[in-house]
């Protein structure tokens, strides 16, 4: 677990992190987002030391991480960055191994690791082991940093917009290898964006900053859709938030009746509200049928999805 307590950041005159309370529990994943210099990047990297608070407190299991030699802290925390930061005349496997070298592992437990390690990330060691960062596409050097940053097993991972400069496609299949990873390794993982999209399908909390430094709100996915708290947080959801609220939620919440004519375009119980809205402009006459395998169990149009929203 990590605590921050009453954390403030200045830069002179210049508040960057403003008396900061947060608490990301052990194997969660934690998105903090927000406009461009609203402190998110300053808090990440005060977890390891990279920036200091200029008051307050931050723990790791109830361990201030200011009692700890920075070298040592370090070592327990994976860091991984957009721009990768690969050594360019280094392999792949030499990168991978970069940590456990420096912990001193034998060399017969450092090629086990690496070989593990690309594996995760979907980078068999066999064809990518020898290759230089050079030769690797934007999303696998991306998948090279997160493997070396997993290298000595650290329980926290730091992710600072480690997607933003890849393309949109690549990026979404990111998303989702983050994802299946996290399933396997259950790192805490605080992770950076300024993209609310990203922030929704990765996280299992998202911390809502505001300028200045502020945490304007800090909840699950669904709630920051469903129950936005001010009216920045609303403004920063933005025009599309009726839609991401809809990808939360599922047809199978709703109380359905098969009454009348059954609609052709049908679209079964296990899909969200936007799966149904998408099915509907589809359909002849605006009205789909939800199944649940060959069983009709309703209808919905777009009116009553849009409602179910509000």
């Amino acid at each position: 677990m990590i605590t921050f307590e009453k954390v403030t950041r200045r830069y002179g005159e210049r508040v960057a992190v403003d008396a900061l309370d947060l608490e990301i529990r052990a194997g969660e994943i934690v998105v903090l987002v927000g406009p461009s210099g609203c402190g998110k990047t300053t808090t990440l990297r005060m977890i390891n030391r990279l920036v200091e608070p200029s008051s307050g407190r931050i723990a790791i299991d109830d361990v201030d991480t200011a009692t700890l030699p920075a070298e040592e802290l370090r070592r327990g925390i994976g860091y991984v960055i957009q721009q990768v930061g690969l050594f360019p005349h280094q392999t792949v496997a030499q990168n991978v191994a970069t940590v456990p070298r420096l912990l001193g592992w034998d060399g017969g437990r450092i090629a086990a690791r690496v070989e593990e390690l690309l594996d995760l990330v979907g980078l068999p060691a066999a064809e990518y082991a020898g290759r230089h960062p050079s030769e690797l596409s934007g999303g696998q050097r991306q998948r090279v940093g997160v493997a070396r940053a997993l290298g000595a097993d650290p329980p926290i991972l730091l992710m600072d917009e480690p997607f933003g400069a890849i393309d949109p496609v690549v990026r979404l299949r990111l998303q989702h290898e983050l994802l299946r990873l996290q399933q396997v390794v259950r790192k805490t993982i605080v992770f950076v964006t300024h993209d609310i999209d990203e922030a929704v399908r990765l996280g299992d909390r998202v911390a809502l900053f505001a300028d200045g430094g502020r945490l304007a709100q800090y909840d699950t996915p669904a709630e920051l859709l469903l129950h936005p708290r001010t009216g920045f947080v609303e403004e920063f959801l933005g025009d599309n938030l009726l839609l991401r609220r809809l990808a939360l939620l599922p047809i199978s919440g709703l109380s359905l009746q098969a009454t009348g004519t059954r609609p052709a375009i049908e679209v079964p119980i296990g899909a969200s509200l936007r799966d149904a809205l998408d099915a509907t402009l589809r359909s002849g006459d605006g009205r789909v049928a939800v199944v649940d395998g060959e069983r009709w169990v309703g209808t919905l149009d777009a009116d009553a999805i849009r409602e179910a929203a509000r």
